[in-house]
């Protein structure tokens, strides 16, 4: 059970001048991030900046990106623009997966259930409801209804 107390890599907690001191950045570089997109801290009621744990690490990729790739701001705006779209996929393609597994379990159950209800057609040689019907003539249309228990097909007429 998780405590009231526990921090998630997601919660915003983390000053300006804190996150910037993690990142390794200085907090006009933050501002400067958020600006072109980089990174969204969320804001406190009265508008100050909030970097949760996640903001501190893609602020040290973006770090890392620039510095030791030679990745411009636009470039690496793209690139995580593309790793968050490629996240999101990948948390489709996991719900499609279970959907498709659960529809399969599914099918297999109904296919183990008409297998189960034609065996025991068989077993009790019922015949074909459908061979079963006799034709009734009445004003031009045929009508179909049950033969008689006793095997006696007649004609009727109305």
């Amino acid at each position: 059970m998780s405590s009231p107390y526990e921090l998630s890599d997601d919660m915003p907690v983390y000053v300006i001048s804190i996150a910037a001191s993690l990142s390794g950045m200085h907090p006009q570089t933050l501002r400067g991030y958020e600006r072109v997109g980089l990174v969204t801290p969320r804001r406190t009621a009265g508008g100050g900046r909030r970097y949760s744990m996640r903001d501190i690490l893609a602020l040290r990729e973006i770090q890392r990106l620039s510095q030791e790739e030679g990745i411009n701001l636009s470039g690496i705006k793209r690139i995580l623009d593309l790793e968050r779209e490629l996240e999101q996929t990948r948390l489709v393609a996991a719900e499609l997966h279970a959907e498709v597994a659960q529809l399969r379990a599914e099918l297999e159950s109904t296919r183990a259930v008409a297998a189960r209800l034609a065996e025991l057609r068989r077993s009790r040689r019922a015949p074909d409801p459908a061979a079963a019907l006799v034709p009734v003539r009445a004003a031009r249309v045929a009508l179909w209804h049950a033969a008689p228990p006793s095997g006696d097909q007649q004609d009727k007429s109305e």
